[in-house]
């Protein structure tokens, strides 16, 4: 597979005479290498080339973080292991496509690879499980777009949320009791006084923020993010924690806060360590791997804090499973669709 080639598992193997049922799974999307920088930062921008000195940060973040992030491959391997999944169950029935929204391959290049494979029906999923009309509402918003272009007849079922799919939930609640019980550790001390009421380990659940705007209509968002919250952490027994905010775009309009940064600032003297469990990002973008672990991390310990990132959860055999469960619950709203 080349560069900027919409990633596929293979040929198409009809089912019954029929061709599969394609799989859009979309993601937002990084620079490959430093050279795409200032390409994927235009298009992010909507076009806007961005300043010198915002691409020089932007630059000096991937720097901090070896150059690039890994986000790419790991989209890309969570859209393998979507196939794979989904070729246990019913071999051959479903064709994974993975598409992204700032960079190659493009959704619309997806679109379009699944339309010359003869493919005419798909459900679309995001790598994101919280729904936002300025986030998985863009996504729909472009495939929808490009199949109308097409004039193919391409008919798409998209998965909007799955913020409290059980899969997600297990793992991320692993996850933080793993994460609290290392900052006990770290910080020194009792692992039973973790993360509860009045305990010396706060933990904050996090998102990427949005324009405040999205709040005079009504957006699920931040409900969403909060229901997964209290899913997660009830799993996981731990009951002091609180919602936060992060990565915040650089523009003049109000985003949603409190900011992490903010919350790791005002923090009460009886807090010892935090975890930090990023609920709205299921791999390893910058946001993830220079805000939380560099920046975030760098404030804590200047306010003598240990500060414990949730491990992401990447290609976790349980995340790549309840993505396959999604798939075939949307399928079903497939004109002809039968399940297996």
């Amino acid at each position: 597979m080349s560069d900027g080639a919409p990633t596929r598992a293979g040929p198409v193997a009809p089912v019954g005479g029929a061709a599969p049922v394609g799989v859009l799974v979309m993601a937002y999307g990084s620079p490959a290498s430093p050279e795409d920088v200032e390409a994927y930062y235009t298009h992010v921008r909507r076009g806007r080339p961005p300043t010198p000195e915002l691409l020089a940060d932007l630059a000096r973040r991937y720097r901090a973080i070896g150059g690039t992030s890994p986000l790419i491959e790991r989209t890309r391997a969570q859209a393998r292991g979507v196939q794979v999944e989904l070729d246990r169950r019913a071999p051959g029935r479903f064709r994974v496509v993975l598409g992204c929204k700032h960079s190659p391959p493009f959704l619309e290049e997806a679109v379009a690879a699944m339309e010359r494979d003869g493919v005419r029906q798909a459900v679309g999923l995001v790598l994101a499980p919280h729904y936002s009309a300025l986030s998985v509402g863009e996504y729909v918003e472009r495939v929808t777009a490009a199949a109308a272009v097409a004039g193919t007849g391409l008919e798409v079922a998209f998965v909007e949320s799955w913020h409290l799919a059980p899969g997600l939930i297990d793992a991320l609640a692993q996850r933080l009791g793993e994460a609290v019980a290392q900052a006990a550790r770290a910080a020194g001390v009792a692992p039973d006084e973790a993360g509860r009421d009045g305990g010396p380990v706060e933990v904050l659940v996090t998102a990427h923020s949005l324009p405040a705007r999205i709040l005079e209509t009504g957006d699920p968002y931040p409900e969403q993010l909060r229901q997964t919250a209290e899913a997660v952490t009830a799993r996981a027994g731990v009951s002091r924690w609180r919602l936060a905010w992060q990565s915040a775009g650089r523009t003049p309009e109000p985003w949603l806060g409190p900011d992490v940064l903010e919350v790791l600032r005002g923090l009460p003297g009886d807090v010892k360590a935090v975890v930090v469990c990023p609920a709205g990002f299921v791999s390893d973008p910058l946001e993830v791997l220079y805000d939380i672990d560099v920046e975030a991390r760098a404030l804590a310990q200047d306010r003598e804090l240990v500060l414990v990132r949730t491990a992401s959860l990447n290609d976790d055999p349980r995340l790549l499973s309840t993505l396959a469960d999604l798939v075939e619950e949307r399928a079903a709203a497939l004109a002809g669709f039968r399940s297996r």
